[in-house]
């Protein structure tokens, strides 16, 4: 049992290359490698989460401070979650991307991101984190960047941006909390964050709740969910929403029940942000007229119902148990709800390639396999009765209550946390409202333009895409229809990783007050949709059909709005102060420093230039030149060998144009060349192909320059390069 949490990391990552490789060759193969891989992490993610031991593990010499794994409930069951969702988007991948350009590299970049996400979840120090993290953020750049369009490449640039800041700043933290406290361990975090002062941590704990917040989409920092979304693959678009955010949830709960567990300040902080992102989520989605848009934005409202429960655990202290358990219900509830709505997305992109809803409503109509699906991801993240999300929203809510009754009990004020109750409850109707609006858009109405090509089309799904969506949407019902049988338990198996307690009493999840809370949202839901989304977000046009429009004011649009402008600004002040420094006012300043620095840089010069022209520089010239032609022999060697497994040789009587290769890849070919001719006359045999070596890897050569010409085009290498300098960063104060 010791080496599955090894293997489930490591796996994926071994497999991603041989799936790049095998999908140039064939694409079947690579994504029947990625099925494999992934059933194989979920068999073993079954065994972790239903052993129910906790273990250890620990490999100090690697990276100098070492990496550390540990398995406890908590962990296990999040790593099954995220094996279980990457096996059901392997599964709709082939559908979805049948004829999609660039799959070899999206399969390969899935693997990777497979791997550190698992390494995330099983960390058990802030520095194993911290690397896992960062690996996952620039292998999912790619899945963002994918289609390589315009807004593709903008929305990725969005994406890393936002990664490299929130890697920089918690690197920053991680630093900083290390020289205070000595140890990053998570148990270690535990036993100092008791006796530690707390107003010495709030810097650090700051800088790493912006780090992990970003991943989450965490407000201000939310700007990359609602433009990387539709833009990226819907596969990956369920994998972002449904588990990278959890990630950044994972890292927010670390902080908050190791270093700040019990802390008013700090609750209160996450209650804030909580707040924000449910209502000012849950208000984007209902403006939107995009499909994926929509739900992204309902992403982050999730994540703000998350927030909210881990602000309520820091309130409540030791009688947390409703809080944390409707925080970790509510993570797995929002990780297979949009498993099965994103992928419900991507049925409709697949056929039609639109995903704004005047263009794809009606579509649903007569398809009651993609409806029933739909549905019961509708009905769950509405917080309808009988299904997953109603109980962690029951959970959240009854937190939220007790804490009121808390305060009023001592005597204090309570009018701000009731009106986070009201917060509460007109958000989950709102979420109702849009989510009405996108399943009458979809499977109600009709299309006046379309409806009869949309009802002569054939079937919406492959039968691997019915078994992922049908799979994802049943798992959803199933773990509704008896929540103190099978959420309360899953939620008890997770609580001790959060130092909770199990409750004093069960909840009654269907007890006519917690009922009535639902019903109460439900109907503000239906009002709202009545009032609002009939009467002013749908307007006629000139024929007289209803058009859905998109009210939302873009210039409350915060990367443009704010960021960017801002670091315009920055740019701009960055030029003015090099041009004053430039002039006689600038030369006044700092002339004399310069002086001073040159004087002394001539003293040293003169002592050191003996020495470094007659022992450093011939020295360092031989050794570079050695080192130079080494790595150029071991880079050309490996890649020309690799990709001689991908190409075909060509076939007799085949115009060959001479590709332009260089001496190695001339001399290698001759190599082979001679090896096939005189086997082929040692055995005797005659071939139809005769032996082309040269243009194999003179073609292999030209594929290498034509990939790194791709790379300038769809990458920016200010970001790669900022990027660069952090792992360097980090592996030189490894080292230390």
């Amino acid at each position: 049992m010791k080496s599955i949490p090894v293997l489930m990391i490591v796996l994926p990552l071994l497999a991603a290359g041989p799936c790049y490789l095998l999908a140039r060759r064939r694409i079947s193969l690579g994504y029947l490698l990625t099925a494999v891989v992934t059933a194989l992490l979920t068999g073993l993610g079954i065994l972790l989460a239903v052993s129910g031991t906790v273990q250890s593990l620990r490999f100090p010499r690697l990276l100098g401070l070492g990496l550390s794994l540990k398995v406890d409930g908590f962990r296990a069951i999040y790593a099954l979650v995220a094996s279980f969702m990457w096996l059901m988007t392997s599964l709709f991948t082939p559908q979805y991307m049948g004829h999609g350009h660039r799959r070899p590299r999206y399969l390969m970049y899935t693997l990777f991101t497979l791997g550190a996400t698992v390494g995330v979840f099983l960390s058990d120090d802030l520095i194993t984190t911290f690397l896992f993290f960062e690996v996952m953020s620039f292998t999912s750049y790619c899945w963002v960047a994918h289609e390589q369009t315009p807004g593709a490449m903008r929305a990725g640039q969005t994406y890393l941006a936002i990664a490299v800041l929130g890697g920089m700043a918690m690197l920053m933290g991680l630093m900083m909390l290390r020289g205070q406290l000595g140890s990053l361990a998570f148990d270690h975090l535990a036993s100092l964050g008791e006796t530690a002062d707390k107003s010495a941590l709030y810097l650090p704990g700051a800088l790493i709740l912006v780090g992990f917040g970003a991943k989450a989409g965490m407000f201000p920092l939310h700007v990359w969910l609602p433009k990387a979304h539709p833009v990226a693959p819907a596969p990956a678009s369920a994998l972002l929403s449904g588990i990278l955010t959890k990630v950044g949830i994972f890292g927010i709960l670390v902080i908050s029940t190791r270093l700040f567990f019990g802390n008013i300040p700090w609750g209160n902080l996450l209650l804030g942000l909580g707040l924000i992102n449910m209502f000012l989520g849950a208000l984007l989605a209902l403006f939107s007229v995009d499909l994926k848009r929509t739900l992204a934005c309902s992403s982050m409202s999730q994540i703000g119902f998350i927030l909210v429960g881990i602000g309520m655990q820091g309130l409540l202290g030791e009688h947390n148990a409703l809080a944390t358990q409707g925080t970790v219900l509510h993570m797995l509830n929002h990780s297979l709800i949009k498993l099965c709505l994103f992928m419900a997305a991507g049925v409709v992109y697949v056929h039609l390639h639109q995903l704004n809803l005047n263009k794809i409503r009606g579509f649903g109509r007569g398809r009651y396999g993609l409806m029933a699906c739909f549905l019961a991801g509708v009905a769950s993240i509405s917080g309808i009765p009988l299904f997953s999300g109603y109980a962690s929203k029951t959970l959240l809510h009854e937190s939220i209550v007790e804490y009121i009754d808390h305060l009023q009990h001592l005597g204090q004020g309570a009018f701000w946390y009731q009106a986070t109750e009201w917060v509460f409850i007109i958000s989950g109707g709102i979420t109702f409202c849009y989510m009405l609006k996108l399943f009458i858009a979809l499977f109600v109405e009709q299309n006046n333009e379309r409806q009869e090509e949309f009802d002569r089309m054939g079937p919406s799904m492959t039968p691997l895409s019915a078994v992922a969506l049908g799979g994802s949407a049943l798992v959803i019902f199933l773990i509704g229809l008896w929540p103190e049988g099978v959420l309360a338990p899953l939620a008890n198996r997770m609580l001790p990783f959060l130092h909770a307690h199990e409750p004093a009493h069960a909840v009654h999840f269907l007890a006519p007050v917690n009922v009535i809370g639902a019903l109460k949202s439900l109907a503000i839901g239906a009002l709202l949709y009545v009032t609002v989304v009939r009467r002013w977000l749908i307007q006629r046009d000139e024929q007289g059909q209803a058009l859905y429009v998109d009210r939302w004011p873009e210039k409350l649009d915060l990367e443009n709005a704010v960021y960017r402008p801002l670091v315009d600004l920055l740019v701009l002040l960055g030029s003015l102060l090099a041009q004053v420094l430039n002039t006689d006012l600038g030369s006044r300043i700092h002339r004399p420093f310069v002086d001073l620095a040159s004087r002394l840089g001539v003293l040293c010069c003169q002592g050191l230039d003996l020495l470094m022209d007659r022992v450093v520089y011939p020295l360092l010239f031989n050794l570079a030149t050695f080192f130079a032609r080494a790595v150029d022999w071991l880079v050309e060697g490996s890649v020309l060998l690799m990709m001689n497994t991908v190409f075909r040789r060509t076939k007799e009587g085949t115009p060959l144009v001479p590709p332009v290769g260089n001496r190695f890849t001339y001399s290698l070919g001759r190599v082979f060349d001679g090896i096939f001719l005189r086997a082929r006359r040692l055995f005797r045999r005659d071939s139809p192909h005769t032996p082309r070596f040269i243009y194999v890897f003179s073609s292999a050569w030209n594929g290498i320059h034509d990939v790194g010409r791709r790379l300038q085009r769809t990458l920016s290498f200010s970001l790669i390069l900022f990027a660069l300098v952090l792992v360097m960063l980090l592996a030189f104060l490894m080292t230390r």
